[in-house]
């Protein structure tokens, strides 16, 4: 491969470059380009997101934006319609009008004087959704992608809906979004900054009461799903992942699906691997430079012989709720990522969990706090979020342990789940956890899943349990790569809730189980690295004086006189002042979510986020709050968004939705 180091080139930042749409519309862009770029024009690098180019993304857009311009590349971070410093109204996420905007802009820089012609995309969660949905629609331009923390599956695998259970995320995260939108622009680039708000503020969607509107798969997730036709895809693609994030699925997928594509999974979160947490990191902007050098430039950097598939394989550890970093090593595979795996087959019997098979009459009943060791379902903002000891959620479930294992194992992709069982009422849940069971008894989550069993069948079409009768479910976990140790015991651990992950089924079920069997794909013992990526390199961080340091709190609270079980987050993400332009900007987000073990109809989520930003004598605040709760037959919805300049109130809307529960 070629590792040799081109020459810099100096550069420059356009803060607010406009791009036009069809419609009249201007998005803004900020962009990092050589200097000489218009007499040696380069391709262009196009990060497409709501995130706020001016305060959202600058930590991150400062570290990897101006490396690869200074390598030859035009990197634009473009505000998406709606958001930050563009014009226009957003309706909802990954909407027609969405990706056909990035179409326009693709076409609109490849004809830039200062484009060679060839656009590659680059983003993570929201951006590496829409790099893949905008690459199935072939804009010529766009020759390659790296997304990073997506998916493929807008209702299986995004924070909607998960093995068709609700999950709680649905609400958090717009939560979250409800206060990002409400966002002015920055004054000093919109003199009709004011004007603009205003508007976001009077036609931004409550998108909760939009998902809550869709609990089934149908046409609005196949909408962006690029899994209903891998084959669009012709842009070439590196797809990146971590093992602590929620979307650990999509890159061994990519890499089965979408010939030529490559996938890297490191133990990371939500994070770009060349500043994420746990370490290791990796030369992320490197492995990326040799991606965007082979298929925007041509020129050979040996990534099309690179191995298909590379992963961290975690060697099992000691369960905590934040890791500093996973120890552990690279493996490799080429060919179909996991897919040829060897499988284990374990049985779940009266005895435990064996490889020779036995009776199975087991009964599960969770009292329905069961859950509160999960951790967050996207670990992203650096606090106490990864699932701790399974010890206190295992005492609430039906376990199988494994005998101690006569040598290490290497689980390398997604076990299975086979399982019969039996339900007293026509809706039900299942949560499965696979664990690592040390000798000391502490209990490490590995991977796990969650599914409605009212969706069994078919996403698009669930259908009530027949209550008492056997059925069959096959229910795979989320892909992982996890070293359990010899002499340690692996743990299944089975229970009908998994609170506040998932929002509970109307009523308190029974499931009967009378056969089960775990699928384990199982690697040959890796002994060393077979793989080895450049240490991490980024541009200089960019510089900010604090004016309020971060704090992450996460508690659980048990009313003794009620007996309600509450799990309170708060994260302040502390006030700042960008020293390059010189806006000040701060907000602080907490979260409730409280149930009682023996009343599903008890469980409330409720969100609260605080937002400020100040430049001059201009000082604006949002109050964003939302809550949630429901009884057997709907779901109840409540938010508010309020908006402060200065001392006066701007806004003050509250909106209330009730949704029919659909076979959940």
């Amino acid at each position: 491969m070629n590792t040799s180091e081109p020459a810099l080139r100096e550069i420059e930042e356009l803060p607010d470059l406009g791009i036009p749409l069809p419609d009249g519309c201007r998005l803004s862009a900020r962009v990092w380009r050589p200097v000489d770029a218009s007499e040696h024009p380069v391709p262009v690098i196009l990060e497409y997101l709501p995130y706020r180019k001016r305060d959202g993304t600058t930590a991150r857009d400062a570290l990897t934006h101006p490396w690869f311009a200074q390598r030859g590349y035009a990197c634009v971070r473009v505000d998406m319609r709606g958001n930050g410093d563009s014009q226009g109204l957003m309706s909802d996420e990954y909407t027609e009008q969405e990706l056909a905007d990035a179409v326009v802009a693709i076409g609109w820089l490849a004809a830039q004087p200062w484009c060679s012609g060839s656009v590659g995309m680059m983003g993570i969660s929201w951006g590496g959704f829409n790099s893949l949905q905008v690459a199935a629609r072939q804009p010529e331009p766009l020759k390659a992608i790296i997304t990073l923390c997506s998916t493929v599956d807008r209702f299986a695998d995004d924070i909607h809906y998960k093995g068709g259970c609700l999950l709680n995320e649905n609400l958090g995260w717009g939560a979250t979004m409800w206060a990002y939108s409400s966002r002015a622009p920055d004054p000093a680039l919109r003199p009709d900054w004011r004007e603009m708000w205003l508007e976001r503020l009077e036609n931004e969607p409550f998108l909760p009461s939009v998902w809550l509107r869709h609990q089934r798969r149908d046409a609005y997730w196949r909408h962006g799903s690029v899994c209903e036709d891998f084959s669009a895809i012709k842009a070439r693609v590196l797809a990146v992942g971590g093992w602590g994030d929620a979307y650990k699925n999509a890159v061994p997928q990519i890499v089965e699906n979408i010939p030529g594509a490559k996938g890297i999974v490191g133990p990371w979160v939500h994070k770009y691997p060349h500043f994420a947490v746990p370490e290791p990191r990796i030369g992320f902007l490197q492995e990326a430079l040799r991606w965007w050098d082979q298929w925007l430039k041509n020129i050979d950097t040996g990534v099309r012989t690179d191995p298909d598939y590379r992963a961290w394989l975690m060697d099992g550890v000691r369960p905590a709720t934040w890791y500093s970093e996973r120890p552990g090593r690279w493996v490799t595979e080429t060919g179909h990522a996991t897919a040829r795996i060897p499988q284990q087959t374990l049985h779940l019997t009266d005895t435990g969990l064996t490889g020779s098979g036995g009776g199975l009459s087991a009964t599960v009943r969770s009292p329905h706090h069961c859950g509160m060791a999960a951790g967050e379902y996207c670990a992203i903002w650096l606090g106490p979020e990864l699932p701790g000891d399974q010890r206190a959620d295992d005492a609430l479930s039906a376990c199988f342990d494994s005998a101690p294992l006569p040598r290490d194992m290497d689980i390398l992709g997604a076990p299975r789940l086979r399982l019969r069982l039996s339900s007293d009422r026509p809706q039900a849940q299942i949560a499965v956890r696979l664990n690592h069971v040390h000798p000391d008894g502490a209990s490490t989550r590995i991977t796990y899943g969650v599914f409605n069993l009212s969706h069994r069948d078919d996403p698009a079409e669930p259908h009530p349990l027949p209550c008492g009768q056997p059925i069959e479910i096959d229910l795979p976990l989320d892909h992982i790569a996890y070293r359990v140790p010899r002499g340690h015991r692996l743990r299944v651990a089975i229970s009908t809730a998994y609170w506040p992950l998932i929002w509970p089924a109307p009523h308190t079920a029974e499931l009967s189980l009378t056969h089960g069997a775990l699928d384990l794909p199982v690697r040959d013992t890796a002994t060393d690295d077979e793989w080895s990526f450049a240490p991490p390199a980024a541009a200089a961080p960019q510089q900010t004086r604090a004016l309020r340091p971060p704090n992450h709190v996460r508690r659980m609270e048990t009313d003794m006189t009620t007996g309600k079980v509450r799990l309170v987050i708060e994260d302040d993400f502390g006030k700042q002042q960008n020293c390059d332009h010189g806006l000040i900007t701060g907000s602080a987000a907490r979260e409730t979510w409280t149930i009682h073990p023996d009343d599903p109809l008890a469980a409330h989520g409720s969100c609260h986020w605080t937002t400020e930003m100040e430049r001059d004598d201009i000082r604006l605040r949002t109050e964003t709050s939302c809550e949630m709760w429901s009884d057997a037959t709907h779901y109840h919805l409540r938010a508010r968004v309020q908006a402060f300049e200065g001392s006066e109130k701007r806004h003050d809307r509250t909106v209330t939705d009730r949704i029919r529960r659909d076979n959940a």
